[in-house]
Parts: C-alpha cells; structure tokens; sequence
C-alpha cells in the first residue's frame, strides 16, 4: 500500500512540474513516465486490496469471538446474579422468620412476666390489706385498752376526791378532761390508722393500671408487627413495673 502512495506522489509531481501549454490551463506530461506510474499503482493496488480483505476477515472473525465471549459471560453474569438474588431472598425470609419467632417469644415472655406481677402485687395487695386490718385493730385494742385504763384511774380518782368535800367540785373537772382526752386520742389513732390504709391501697390501685396499660400496648405492638411483617423494638417489653428514683423497685412496707 505505500507504494501505491509513493507512486500517486511521484505522478502529482510530475503534472505539478509539467510544462504548460501558452494561453491555457493545460500542460505537457511524459507520457511514459506517467504511464509507467499507473501501471505500478494498478499492479499495487490488487495486493494491497487482498490484504485489506484479509484484515476484514481477521476483523470479524475477532470481533465474532468478542461477542461470543461477551454473550458468555453476560449468560454467566446473569446467572449468578439470579442466584445471588435468590440466596439474598432466602436469607431475608429466614431473617425474617427468626425476627418474627423472636418478637413473639419476647411478647410471650413480657405477658407472662405481667401474669406474674400482676400475682405478685395480689399477693402484697392482700399481705398489706391484711397488715393494714391486723395493725388498725391493734390501734383500736390499744386504744380502747388506754381508754378503760383511763376510765379507771378517773373513777378512782373521782372515788377519792369524792370522799373529800373541799376537792368534789375538781374531781369532776378533771375527770371530765381525762375522758375527753382520752376520746379524743382514740379517734386521732383510728383517722391515722385509716388514712395509713387508704394510702396503701391508692398506691398499689396505681401500679395495677400501669401494669394493666403495659401489657395492653404489648399487645397492642405485636398486633402491629404481625399485620405490617416488619419488626420493631417493643419500648414496653423492658419496663414491665413503675420504677421509683434510685431505680428499685417500690417498698410496700415503706412509710
């Protein structure tokens, strides 16, 4: 092929060079060098076509490999890609199914840890109602005891202040005085007594909403999860009872 072009240079030289004919654009040129030329560019030019051929052949047949090999592995690539996928789907569904067996056996644990404090608190309720009766009848017997002791010792008192005309009159005074006080004590046992009951109660009426409310939103939570199919931390499966400052658990038996 470089000759073909070696030749072509050398002929537009020679038309370039030539001589020109007066009073027109036209000029005189060897014929048998140019001649000569176009022989050589036409013997050249059937070679030079062959191996051209040659080269586009050489060029399909690579760029047909190329393809085959790009089909290959794009079946290849495609492939793994679908069991790359299906493995993923497998394994989201496994994680899936270990989530929701977790959150139901999280659920499952919360309600019977309610189940049992709500035992738990029946218990105390009817242990501290009955130390609640046990200790106010305690203070009425106590009560009633200092009382008809003090009855007593005004009636011997007024026995003897009775025997004695110059002391009736304060002997009656202060009798009166002492069984007034003495009254007066034994309601102020009993309101305390009562007021001490009432606060008991209020407080352990307040933890038995709190536990009922708990359990409900637990509940409540797992209905959620089970509709949606996507699990979510349960705020109330950590705190199933109300904690007080300190973070220990409330003392019943404290004043």
């Amino acid at each position: 092929m470089y000759r073909v072009f070696e030749a072509l240079d050398e002929l537009v030289t020679i038309i370039e060079e030539a001589r020109g004919v007066p009073m027109t654009s036209n000029c005189i040129v060897p014929r048998g060098d140019s001649l000569e030329l176009l022989d050589e560019i036409r013997d050249a030019i059937p070679g030079e076509l062959d191996d051209a051929q040659d080269v586009l052949d050489k060029r399909d047949e690579i760029v047909g490999k190329a393809e085959h090999e790009a089909a290959t592995k794009v079946s290849k690539a495609t492939s793994d890609a679908e069991n790359t996928l299906a493995n993923a789907q497998a394994e989201a569904e496994r994680i899936l199914a270990d989530a929701r067996a977790r959150a139901e056996r999280m659920v499952a644990e919360a309600e019977q840890q309610a189940d049992r404090e709500v035992e738990k608190g029946h218990a105390e309720y009817e242990e501290l109602v009955g130390r609640s009766h046990a200790e106010a009848e305690r203070m009425l017997q106590a009560g009633r005891e200092s009382y008809e002791h003090a009855v007593q010792d005004g009636q011997i008192e007024q026995a003897r202040l009775v025997s004695q005309t110059e002391v009736v009159a304060a002997a009656h005074m202060e009798s009166n005085r002492i069984l007034e006080a003495t009254a007066a004590e034994s309601d102020r046992q009993r309101s305390e007594c009562d007021a001490y009951v009432d606060g008991k109660l209020a407080e352990f009426e307040d933890l038995l909403a709190h536990t009922l409310r708990t359990v409900g939103k637990g509940r409540t939570h797992l209905r959620a999860t089970q509709a949606t199919g996507v699990h979510t931390p349960n705020p109330h499966v950590q705190a199933m009872m109300p904690q007080h400052s300190g973070g220990v658990p409330y003392d019943y038996d404290g004043q």
